[in-house]
């Protein structure tokens, strides 16, 4: 063994997505609830943190040696940025690993508002199958073909959200200040809007940004109010982004058609949390999920995966990091 990791989450999470943890370093396991964390975590060279959870304290840092602080994920927000850089702890992620994954889910979740499936099933259930069938051929529920979907956050994942929805026949805008790649955004045939243009023409308007100052209540009454009245809004960026309040009264009064949140102000939310409020028929225009957009088996054995490679880059061969942070 020659070296010591901490990582705060379960060995097992890794094991069953086929990544067994290196070897040939000396790896505990903990939580962040743990009472002894912050001397744990002055005995070891590395953390190993996932991607979602509760804040850490920066109280914890102050005074170890940590070489790396490792996210299993690509949001850092769990970290007091600026107290982590006071302390010159090197931090990385592993951006781009769940880019499919979050595809895969909003653009199936999308669909299952659409199509209405979640209360057609509910219908069949209560013995409706032709009341359900002659009200959805009556509707006309509408497809993805020839809709228009605004992705606010252009980067690895705003970017396969947009490959799904135009292999879907989907027309594709999008808003973001600075863009990561411009040119796969011609390539994909995307035309950037701004924010106002993007929220008053699409009718599906889906969130890939991180939650920092800029983004913090991105979404709140004003913007909901420009929203097609028809259209459907997905978080499954970060809670704090969208305004919870302002997103219920939006649905409740019918000046949007659904959401898909997938993320919350606090996780997990309260019950007292508005998005918990709607009443039976507005929820039916609404699916909520617990924060697993980006979680497939898949997804979590190349994050997994990339994760430990670059620890092992740091400890063990003495390298800078990959993707770090700051």
């Amino acid at each position: 063994m020659t070296a010591k990791v901490l990582c705060l989450r379960p060995e097992q999470d890794f094991l069953k997505v086929g990544v067994t943890p290196p070897t040939d370093l000396s790896i505990c396991y903990g939580a962040p609830s743990d009472i002894d964390l912050s001397e744990a975590i002055k005995n070891v060279r590395a953390l190993v943190i996932p991607a979602v959870g509760p804040k850490l304290p920066s109280s914890l840092f102050t005074g170890s040696d940590i070489e790396l602080i490792q996210v299993t994920g690509a949001g850092v927000d769990r970290l007091d940025e600026a107290a982590v850089r006071s302390l010159e702890i090197p931090v990385a992620n592993v951006p781009g690993g769940s880019n499919a994954a979050v595809a895969e889910y909003t653009v199936a979740s999308v669909l299952f508002l659409l199509r209405r499936i979640g209360w057609a099933q509910h219908e069949i259930h209560h013995d409706r199958y032709i009341e359900c069938r002659t009200q959805m051929i009556s509707e006309c529920v509408p497809g993805l073909v020839g809709l228009t979907a605004g992705i606010i956050g252009f980067g690895n994942i705003g970017l396969a959200v947009a490959k799904a929805f135009q292999g879907m026949g989907s027309n594709i805008v999008f808003y973001d200040p600075q863009p990561a790649d411009p040119t796969a955004a011609e390539h994909l045939g995307a035309r950037r809007v701004t924010l106002d243009e993007l929220l008053q023409t699409a009718d599906i308007v889906t969130l890939h940004v991180p939650l920092i100052p800029a983004t913090e209540g991105l979404i709140s009454g004003a913007e909901l109010a420009q929203m097609k009245s028809t259209a459907i809004l997905i978080n499954a960026a970060r809670g704090g982004i969208v305004d919870e309040a302002a997103l219920a009264e939006a649905l409740a009064s019918g000046t949007l058609g659904g959401a898909v949140v997938d993320v919350y102000s606090e996780e997990p939310p309260l019950t007292s949390n508005p998005l918990l409020q709607l009443d039976k028929e507005v929820a039916q225009r609404v699916l909520l999920t617990p924060h697993i957009a980006g979680v497939t088996r898949q997804a979590w054995a190349y994050l997994f995966r990339t994760a430990w490679e670059n620890v092992l880059r740091v400890l063990n061969d003495g390298e800078q990091p990959l993707n770090r942070v700051y």
